[in-house]
């Protein structure tokens, strides 16, 4: 892609990469930014425009950039093809790949998600990222259950980073292990939860059970 004309945006997209590779060792700054631009051939003040929001601008560029590498590889013919909770666990575990040689970089991001005054933008990245999985196994929910189900699917994979982060396994087997076990909690809870809202009539009532109890059927 030539980048002379690109736009704002397009900067943002092609630059996140090389940013969050330089990251690891010069953290989310200018100087990472900088190296970024004249590795690409982009004049530094123009970049600089592109992330004048900083090191969190970067950072969401660079999470955006993952979420399209992952629907990349997992395209929904792939999905498609797959049991719900194969999709999630596909989802989850591509992101870590593509996330797995920038582990450092990752580090030092969700070190500065997690200042005070970062706190509520890294909420809605998470949300983010777990919005673009569902969407990709499928989900269309669009009443509360859009919400649990994204609000559930963040947790698992903000515990699994925290996991991922310090695996030192073989292909990150602790960390596949761990996710397994949360995407089985998951499912597990979807399972009980369509039980429990099942129409009335499919459902135990014990009014009702006591009733047939005094006056059987006839």
């Amino acid at each position: 892609m030539d980048l002379a004309d690109a736009t704002l945006d397009e900067l943002r997209a092609a630059l996140a990469p090389a940013v969050a590779a330089n990251a690891a060792f010069d953290g989310w700054s200018v100087a990472a930014l900088d190296m970024a631009a004249e590795g690409m051939g982009v004049d530094r003040d123009v970049a600089r425009l592109a992330f004048a929001d900083g090191a969190v601008a970067m950072i969401d560029a660079w999470f955006a950039s993952i979420d399209a590498g992952m629907l990349a590889r997992l395209t929904p013919e792939k999905l498609g093809a797959m049991k719900i909770r194969a999709r999630i666990a596909a989802l989850v575990e591509t992101r870590l790949e593509l996330l797995a040689s920038n582990r450092e970089s990752l580090r030092r991001a969700l070190a500065v998600l997690a200042l005070p005054q970062n706190v509520v933008r890294g909420a809605k990245l998470g949300w983010r990222s777990a919005d673009v999985m569902w969407r990709a196994a499928g989900d269309a929910a669009t009443d509360y259950n859009h919400y649990t189900k994204r609000g559930i699917l963040g947790g698992v994979y903000a515990a699994t980073i925290t996991v991922f982060l310090d695996d030192d396994s073989d292909d990150f087997a602790d960390t596949r292990a761990f996710l397994s076990r949360r995407i089985d909690g998951i499912m597990a809870f979807e399972k009980a939860k369509a039980q429990w809202l099942k129409p009335a009539e499919h459902r135990f009532s014990l009014s009702r059970f006591v009733g047939r109890l005094r006056y059987p059927a006839m």
